[in-house]
């Protein structure tokens, strides 16, 4: 037992316990056949990430989970690592040279790429020693990379395995590209923004009628330059008369048919759409249908290419629009412009306007691999925390698309496929501009070898001049590997195939609601398709942070709130209580840098209550067990607080086993602050010096610092150390086992009753003013005898803490005169106030407080009762006004109970 400070210092406290973990190797974990495994994965950060609000709670989450499941004894793995995050890191560093005035293909793939390494060596930690600092006890020995060389040939696996089971392939489809990054992205990576705009609705000319015209509207005239069709639905008798004749395409002056297909909505502009496969999806699956070319009018920056009409090559599509526009005006073809809000993607990096564009790309066969991972999600062996994500899940899994898998960019996994020069003919052949839309290209006609080394030859002519493809991976598709290749599947020596044996399938993912589809999906597909088996059976999925007026929290926005100037302000425990206390399962934080003033103050009242208790110990008087030694225990207080605490131990422990962390955090909170300090303190002083006293005390603030130290690791660390203890680490120790027996529910009783008229008698001082250096009497009538019985030999508890000087129980007595009057179930207290204070005048003050009072609640519920309010004020603000409208509800009732009799 040693002394402790007058004040808390996180700073000192953090860098001094971390250290103090990571050297007796406390995060690390190892196969134990004699316990139970626990295990997760994180989310691996971007190697370019610096710790936002958004890690900050996911890894808190995360943290509570391992050290709650460590203290109950399972052997607990948190695997740690970080992700390449391809574009993300290539635009940091194509940025970095860009100062030197060179692009990548300045200096070639391999030059580009060893840049890349270095920033990696250089930066690629920066997001793991914020992590620490955060307090994660993650087993830092085990830290992964995506692109580690073990990690690679796990990927390279993954890819020629799939492709000889035709789960992966190559097909000239319609993708989201990136103009700005110049690589394709994902559908999930193409994130929809509402966009002002415009719908041009332009004249087509008929083919033989001349001044006839078919009108098409478009919010996108620029692809119009590739059109091979317009189109209405078969069902709209408006146009019956116009399917198979043909109109003159505006400005490249080609004939294109006029097509009949249902996907047309007869709603939409005139009924009548251009169809344009080289860049619109809907139309890529409309040209299938009627097998119509596919003309790509764009270059891979959005700029016109030789396919337009040379006025137009070379320009940005967007400059194109407007010279397009103007040139159809002097031509008569332009019937009307209207404004038009619609949805478009943009990249989720650049934040570019994505461009549908036909591409030859890699895919991944997601029908054929969903259908395992929606069963298991629909048999709950995965359960989604809050439940309703599981529809959302299998909604999404209904409907799944090819996943593409290439990216046009250098860092990443290269596609393990390589191509025939000599077959290149051929190949080119389905590269031209011009093609029939069509889904997959046969990979031996192509003269594509699927290997992780070079073939050599080629399987189609035998020839030796092999290729490597220069795309990359998405990703994602190293990630979705990441719940068992981390532990160094495939490559699996004796030790790495018990560890995966013991730890996998883990037991729960903590993740963001935007990477469902990502990420969880594709690593329960993995999972089943490879390890044939679930990668884990919980998912809880926590809501975004946002600033206090409900925005999300973005650099751009600048209402970021950066986590590690709140660990230097408040410290690391005070950040992650308050972020915790706010998280209700799966609903989203709202956070001001106010809001951790909570979680100071808490870790202040651990520290000064742990002061005032250890300033008062005997180390020789607190050894015994509290187990055994509340067998003997006599005092109410101690009861109650013993009973208290085992069932606070309960709840705690349910809310934490089932995902209420903010549970959590408020049922202990109110524990330690409340009934153990306001109320077991105060009354413990008076007996301080008993062994009785002694020993709970002791026992009940040891036993709670266990079970706070998931949610506060180091200030429940440096107390514990402070106080008599058991072994190395609080972290290390075991979690409190519930006593049902040493629940005394007489006791709770009792003392709910006994701290009931404190309060009431409290509220009488402040109602009428009465100064606390004034002593009062009070006299309490009860209903029945028993509750006299049980009240009266516990008075003194009242005298003390509400500052009484005579006190009498009984069952029968009347009413003093002049006194004021509380009422509580079966109990009337009274505090005659003749000879303590004006009566007549503070009567008269309490009434002109009701009236004011009575004018700000109607002044509130109008406010409340206002559709413009409700519909424009801040949530918070909101949740305030209506706060206050309880607030002066509540005042008003005390106060008129506290007039009654007058």
């Amino acid at each position: 037992m040693t002394e402790i400070p007058s004040k808390y210092n996180p700073q000192e406290c953090e860098d001094k316990w971390y250290s103090f973990w990571e050297e007796h190797n406390f995060f690390h974990a190892e196969v134990d056949s004699r316990r139970k495994p626990y295990c997760i994965v994180i989310p691996p950060p971007n190697v370019t990430g610096i710790l936002h609000m958004g890690h900050a709670l996911n890894n808190t989450i995360q943290d509570i989970l391992i050290r709650f499941r460590r203290m109950q004894g399972y052997s607990t793995l948190w695997m740690p690592g970080t992700d390449h995050a391809g574009i993300a890191t290539q635009n940091v560093v194509e940025k970095e040279i860009a100062q030197e005035g060179l692009g990548r293909q300045d200096l070639g793939r391999e030059e580009f790429l060893e840049k890349v390494w270095l920033w990696k060596e250089k930066y690629g930690s920066t997001i793991i020693n914020q992590l620490k600092k955060l307090g994660c006890s993650c087993d830092w020995e085990r830290t992964r990379f995506t692109m580690d060389d073990g990690y690679s040939v796990a990927v390279s696996e993954v890819f020629i395995e799939l492709a000889k089971k035709n789960l992966i392939y190559k097909a000239n489809y319609i993708i989201n590209w990136c103009p700005r990054c110049q690589t394709a992205l994902s559908d999930e990576e193409s994130q929809h923004k509402d966009v002002k705009g415009f719908l041009y609705y332009l004249r087509y000319p008929l083919k033989g009628e001349e001044n006839k015209y078919v009108t098409v509207a478009t919010t996108r005239p620029e692809t119009m330059l590739g059109d091979t069709a317009v189109a209405v639905n078969p069902k709209d008798k408006r146009y019956n008369k116009l399917i198979g004749r043909s109109v003159i395409l505006p400005l490249v002056e080609e004939e294109i048919p006029i097509i009949a297909d249902s996907a047309i909505d007869p709603k939409f502009g005139t009924g009548i759409v251009k169809v344009t496969p080289a860049h619109d999806p809907n139309d890529f699956e409309i040209a299938i249908r009627h097998k119509l070319p596919a003309k790509i009018v764009m270059n891979d920056d959005a700029t016109m290419n030789k396919n337009a009409p040379l006025d137009y090559q070379d320009m940005d599509r967007f400059e194109a629009r407007e010279a397009i526009i103007e040139d159809l005006k002097e031509r008569g073809l332009v019937q009307k412009i209207v404004d038009y809000e619609h949805s478009v993607g943009h990249c989720y990096r650049c934040h570019t306007m994505v461009e549908p564009y036909l591409s030859e790309q890699w895919f991944v066969d997601m029908k054929r691999l969903g259908l395992a991972a929606e069963e298991v999600v629909k048999k709950n062996k995965i359960k989604f925390h809050p439940p309703r994500w599981k529809k959302v899940y299998l909604n999404w899994m209904r409907d799944l698309r090819g996943w593409c898998i290439s990216r046009q960019i250098w860092w990443g996994h290269r596609i393990p496929a390589w191509y025939c020069e000599d077959c290149k003919t051929a190949y080119d052949k389905m590269r031209k501009s011009e093609v029939i839309a069509s889904e997959r290209i046969n990979l031996a006609d192509a003269g594509i070898v699927i290997s992780q080394e070079n073939p050599k030859f080629c399987t189609k002519c035998g020839g030796s001049n092999m290729k490597q493809d220069e795309d990359v991976l998405d990703t994602w598709f190293s990630s979705w590997l990441w719940p068992f290749a981390t532990f160094g599947w495939p490559v699996l020596g004796k030790k790495e195939e018990e560890e995966l044996n013991y730890f996998y399938p883990t037991q729960v993912l903590v993740t963001a609601q935007e990477i469902i589809f990502f990420w969880v999906a594709r690593m329960i597909m993995a999972g089943m398709y490879f390890m044939k088996e679930i990668p884990f059976s919980d998912v809880y999925i926590h809501g975004t942070v946002r600033d206090i007026t409900g925005t999300k929290m973005s650099k751009s926005l600048g209402n970021i709130i950066d986590p590690l100037d709140i660990i230097d302000q408040y410290g690391c425990d005070a950040l992650r209580f308050s972020i915790i206390s706010l998280v209700a399962t799966g609903q989203d934080v709202f956070l001001s840098k106010e809001k951790f003033g909570s979680g100071r103050n808490f870790a202040n009242k651990i520290w000064n209550a742990s002061r005032y208790i250890l300033s008062n110990l005997d180390q020789g008087r607190v050894s015994p067990s509290l187990e055994s030694f509340a067998r003997e225990v006599k005092d109410l207080k101690e009861r109650w607080i013993i009973s208290r605490y085992y069932q606070t131990l309960d709840a705690a422990t349910r809310a934490l086993e089932n995902f209420r962390f903010n549970d959590a955090a408020r049922i202990i909170y109110e524990f330690f602050w409340h009934e153990f300090c306001d109320w077991y303190i105060e009354l413990a002083k008076s007996t301080i010096d008993t062994k009785e006293t002694q020993v709970v005390l002791h026992q009940i603030l040891e036993k709670t610092l266990r079970i706070l130290h998931p949610i506060m690791p180091y200030i429940t660390e440096d107390i514990w150390q402070r106080i008599p203890h058991q072994g190395k680490s609080i972290m290390a120790t075991i979690w409190p086992e519930m006593q049902k027996k040493l629940v005394d529910k007489k006791a709770d009783n009792q003392m709910k009753t006994i701290i009931a008229c404190i309060g009431a008698i409290r509220n009488i001082r402040s109602v009428w003013q009465i100064e606390q250096s004034k002593e009062i009497n009070v006299k309490i009538r009860v209903a029945q005898k028993s509750l006299e019985n049980s009240l009266a030999p516990q008075a003194s508890y009242i005298q003390r803490l509400a500052k009484v000087g005579t006190i009498e129980v009984k069952k029968a007595f009347k009413r003093p005169k002049l006194s004021a009057v509380a009422v509580l179930p079966d109990i009337e207290i009274f505090v005659p106030l003749e000879g303590i204070i004006d009566v007549k005048k503070e009567a008269t003050r309490l009434k002109q407080k009701i009236k004011e009072l009575e004018s700000l609640l109607k002044n509130t519920e109008a406010r409340l009762k206002n559709k413009q309010f409700l519909k424009k004020a801040p949530v918070e603000v909101v949740a305030q006004t209506k706060e206050k409208k309880k607030e002066y509800k509540d005042s008003i009732k005390k106060l008129k109970d506290s007039l009654k009799g007058f």
